[in-house]
């Protein structure tokens, strides 16, 4: 026999005057195979078509229907509600600008950050476009894959307790990405160069350390040898640069 499920979804939607933060609580039927994506689209689709919650590939590739589920932060789409208690809790993802309900602006959030990062290659080679595509070592290619995997959902920076802390946190979505440019040998920048941009509290030394980061990471990503690989550069790269004063 299908369980019935209770969800308690948060409901607020900033635009509107009359609106007031609240808890709302829904029934539904769980059927097989059911995933917190699912059973939203149904409750919107069935019982309240103003719920407002992101999707779009439901496949955990896009990273929108990011959400604090019972607690934690995680995917919508890789969420089955079997793994669940009878007794849901959805909450907007922490730190990004609340859009309404269960939907968050994470875009000006990453936006914002690939700026202070300088999230591009940094090379003086004049670009050809006639030219062969530069060769690189496969392992380093796969190393840069790896890190490339980021789905941009926020969940770890919902996460971190720094980034609850602090607005200028760049998180470890922005310190993968450092790392990634980092290990990229196209990317002609000095250990100096990304000290200039991670060797403060905004970057790698604001971290704590509790690795909730990697604890949520829907991909999965090795979050913590890069918080590791970052802390021990950029703090090599500080005792240089006091000694040589």
């Amino acid at each position: 026999m299908s369980r019935l499920l209770k969800f308690n979804i948060f409901r607020y939607n900033p635009q509107d005057e009359q609106s007031e933060p609240h808890m709302q609580e829904f029934v539904l039927e769980e059927t097989d195979s059911m995933t917190l994506f699912i059973a939203l689209n149904r409750l919107r689709e069935e019982q309240d078509p103003s719920l407002q919650f992101d999707f779009c590939c439901r496949a955990g590739i896009c990273g929108a229907c990011g959400m604090v589920i019972n607690g934690r932060p995680g995917l919508a789409c890789h969420t089955k509600t079997r793994d669940l208690p009878g007794e849901i809790t959805l909450l907007p993802l922490p730190v990004f600008k609340l859009v309404g309900d269960l939907s968050v602006d994470t875009g000006s959030w990453f936006r914002e950050m690939y700026t202070k990062t300088e999230s591009w290659i940094h090379t003086d080679k004049e670009f050809d476009p006639e030219a062969l595509e530069e060769r690189m070592d496969n392992k380093e290619a796969v190393a840069i894959y790896e890190l490339e995997r980021c789905i941009e959902c926020g969940c770890c920076v919902s996460a971190c307790a720094t980034a609850r802390l602090r607005e200028d946190f760049i998180g470890a979505a922005g310190l993968n990405r450092v790392a990634r440019f980092l290990i990229d040998p196209r990317d002609q920048r000095s250990d100096s160069d990304y000290y200039e941009i991670i060797g403060n509290d905004m970057g790698i030394f604001g971290c704590m350390g509790l690795l909730a980061c990697e604890d949520v990471c829907p991909k999965h990503l090795p979050l913590q040898n890069q918080l590791g690989f970052l802390r021990r550069k950029m703090g090599i790269t500080s005792l240089k640069r006091l000694f040589r004063k």
